[in-house]
This record gives structure tokens, sequence and C-alpha cells, in this order.
């Protein structure tokens, strides 16, 4: 059986499917957005209470090098085999070397249910991901079709600015400095309600998968076919990656996760600004629409069982 947290999401997607009137309103969206990516941020600060150390630097530079090359990787494969626009396949290339925190969230659940060794440092992945994918898109972009009064700062500026990289990372510096102890007065029931937080956002995000494919938009099957096909591949980057680095097994998984994820907020607010002739929908369409099911009802336990699979050689 699926972690319960994933039944949320299919209970979503089915209730969209069928066209339910059950709805999330927007504003508790937000809040619920809000508070996951606060949660996890805080989750991994007091993790790495007390754990900071100077051998953490070469693996989050591992991570980060990943988040660089797969734009890279990504974007003449979208233009010659997808056949889709510069503007849209450095949209796709950025969304798919970013990630999604709501897969994170996903398979740190999936983890701790499994009760695998996770580094306490993972939370700093989200990051370390997510700004070299949208720099380096945005970069092969902007190569490519210069745009006037554009700079490099202003590209940091975006992707730093994103309310996910600062609730995240604000997360994180809080609980590095007050610990899970000073802070449990304050944060206890945010750390304490992240299940049924998750549980309620992937409710959400299963209504919301269900509207991209409605009506099921075969036109653009090549797409459809890329966003089923991608993650797999691109997970056991993270795998290698994950055993090159000698992570604990829960580090990988996670890592695995994350690589073969999509983001679905910060990428799309930073390519809505940054590369305005980019479709947007498209590439939710199959970050949220296909990837982000695929990875979270059979993905993550399925590079799990690679792992071992591959640890086993």
């Amino acid at each position: 059986m699926p972690d319960i947290v994933v039944m949320f999401f299919l209970l979503g997607l089915v209730a969209g499917l069928v066209r339910s009137d059950l709805s999330v309103p927007k504003a508790a969206y937000d809040l619920l957005s809000l508070m996951l990516m606060l949660t996890i941020g805080l989750k991994g600060g007091f993790a790495l209470y007390g754990q900071l150390r100077l051998s953490l630097i070469p693996e989050l530079l591992g991570v980060a090098l990943i988040g660089a090359l797969i734009p890279l990787l990504l974007m003449p494969l979208l233009r010659r085999v997808v056949k889709l626009s510069l503007a849209d396949s450095a949209s796709l290339a950025a969304h798919y070397g970013s990630v999604s925190a709501g897969t994170f969230a996903v398979a740190l659940a999936y983890t701790q249910t499994q009760q695998l060794v996770v580094g306490s440092e993972v939370t700093l992945y989200l990051v370390m991901l997510e700004l070299p994918a949208i720099i380096v898109a945005l970069l092969l972009y902007r190569r490519a079709v210069p745009v006037t009064g554009a700079s490099l700062s202003g590209l940091w500026h975006e992707a730093l600015t994103n309310r996910g990289v600062i609730l995240l990372v604000g997360g994180v510096i809080i609980g590095v400095a007050y610990g899970p102890e000073q802070g449990a007065n304050v944060t206890g029931l945010l750390t304490g309600a992240f299940h049924v937080v998750l549980a309620l956002f992937l409710l959400d995000m299963g209504l919301t998968a269900a509207t991209t494919l409605r009506p099921f938009p075969r036109a653009q099957w090549r797409v459809l076919v890329f966003a089923l096909v991608a993650p797999p591949i691109l997970a056991m980057t993270g795998l290698l990656m994950g055993i090159w680095l000698e992570l604990p097994v829960g580090s990988v998984v996670i890592l695995a996760s994350m690589t073969a994820s999509a983001s679905y907020i910060a990428a799309p607010a930073a390519i809505r600004n940054a590369i305005p002739d980019a479709n947007i929908g498209l590439a939710m369409l199959a970050a949220l629409g296909l990837t982000f099911p695929l990875n979270v009802i059979v993905g993550i336990p399925l590079y799990h069982h690679w792992l071992i699979a591959l640890q086993s050689l």
C-alpha cells in the first residue's frame, strides 16, 4: 500500500476527474504551501542543530552540480526531440532541473515510514538543486534571445527571492539557531502537524493535477511522453550521485526523488517574469499533471528498490 498521505493525492485526483464540487480555497492553499515549506525548513534546521561541518561542502556542491547539469542536458532534447520552441524548451528545462517541495515532503515521509537513515542536511538539497537549475536555464535562453536591460544579478534576484527559497532557507536558519528544544514553543505545532499539512496539501495537488489533464491534451503527446520518461532517467542521476557521495540510504532516496521531480512553485514564478513567451500551462501540465503523480504514487518506492539493486551489485 502507498503511504497514507499519497492516498489524499489520489482522492483529490479522482474527485477532480469525476468533476466533483470539492475544492480547496486559494487562501487555504497559500496557507498550506507556506506551512509546508516553512516546516520542511524548520525540520531540516533542527536536524542540522549542532551538526554543521566542513564535510558538507563537497556533498552540497555535488548536489548543486546536478541542478546545473540537468537543464544543460534537457534543453537540446526538448528542442530537437520534443519539438518545443526555444522559450518552452528553456521553461521545461528550468522546471525539471528545479525541484518539487511537495515531492520532497512525500519522499521525507516515505523514509520515515520505512525507517531509513536520512542525513540532517537533506533540506538544503532543495535550494542547492533549485537555484542552479533556474539560473542555468534562464542563461541558456538569454544567450539565444538577449533581453534588453536584463542582467545576471536580476536572474539571481528572481531565483533567490521567491517565497519557496525564503521560507526554506529562513526555516533552516531559525532551526539551526534555536534547535528543537528552544524552538518548541513556537515550532512544535508546525513540525508535529507535518503529515496533516502534507495530506491536505496533496489533496489540493490532486485536484489541480486533474484540472491540467481535463480534457486530455492528445496534441501534446511528445510533452506527455517526456513527462513520464524523464523522471526515472533523472532519478538515476540522483541515485548515482548519492552512492558516489556515500550518503545514507534515506538521503539517496530523497535525492533521487528530487532529481526526478519538477517544480510547480518556484520555477513558474521565475519563468513567468523572465520568459514571457513561455507557455507556463504546458510546463504545469507536464510537471504537475504527470510527473508529480508518477513520483508520489510509484516513483519514490521504485527509486528505493533501484538503490537496493545497485548496492547489491
